[in-house]
């Protein structure tokens, strides 16, 4: 048995998320689908993170547990040709430690939300962008995102249906950048809330069009009530970057 860690890419819009559902295709589904092709095995992948429907990866970790006597380059080719037709890429395959594990030995997640700034339609980024067409403040969005760096409850960026034990939450970094008519809002932390990036982002959204001050996000963050929420923006501009071990 040898214990794989992948790097993949994809393009969300076809799947529910990450996880496999029965109300439609995973991104895990499709990757435990083609091991199954080129093995003949029953597997689970694990993910590092478990993106949403819509949410694309420019490089999410998983691992994968093969008793096939295989090399990483193998896995990699075989993998890469049995998830066609998908928008599904494996960028690296290597062999690890069995004590690795994508999700519970990871020490940090990034995320970037994309957000084209124009009156115009996307055309190309439709789905890859959320389109905020009034003028966006970007030094009051910077002002709003340094209230929720660090440690707090973020109940009020929590979807009701997140899973995770506490609301508590330790944010290392929220950082809003403009290139062009593009702003992007960068994330991380060790684990993030189901919906939390998404929630953040739209409250932001918020700020930077005039309707939120940048203390108001300080008190929607102490509020702890989901309903003191501004906006969820929405998933089509959610990349999951990289996770680190």
């Amino acid at each position: 048995m040898t214990r794989f860690r992948l790097t993949i890419e994809y393009d969300g819009r076809p799947f529910v998320g990450w996880q496999r559902q029965a109300n439609g295709t995973g991104v895990q589904q499709v990757l435990e689908d083609a091991v199954r092709a080129f093995t003949g095995e029953q597997v689970t992948v694990f993910g590092a993170g478990r993106t949403d429907a819509g949410v694309h990866s420019l490089g999410q970790v998983a691992h994968v547990d093969i008793e096939k006597p295989m090399r990483a380059d193998q896995v990699m080719g075989a993998l890469n040709h049995h998830v066609k037709p998908w928008p599904v890429s494996a960028l690296r395959v290597e062999e690890v430690d069995e004590d690795f594990h994508a999700r519970f030995s990871c020490r940090q997640r990034a995320y970037r939300y994309r957000i084209v700034n124009r009156r115009a339609p996307l055309t190309f980024d439709r789905g890859l962008a959320w389109r905020v067409g009034r003028p966006l403040d970007t030094e009051a969005m910077r002002a709003a995102a340094r209230h929720l760096v660090g440690r707090h409850d973020f109940t009020t960026f929590r979807h009701v249906a997140c899973q995770a034990r506490s609301p508590v939450k330790t944010l290392d970094l929220l950082e809003v950048e403009r290139i062009d008519d593009e702003v992007h809002v960068l994330a991380m932390a060790r684990s993030f809330l189901h919906h939390q990036v998404r929630s953040m982002v739209g409250c932001l959204a918020l700020v930077g069009i005039g309707k939120w001050r940048p203390e108001d996000m300080k008190a929607a963050l102490d509020a702890r009530d989901r309903r003191a929420l501004g906006l969820n923006a929405p998933p089509d501009g959610l990349y999951f970057l990289w996770a680190k071990y």
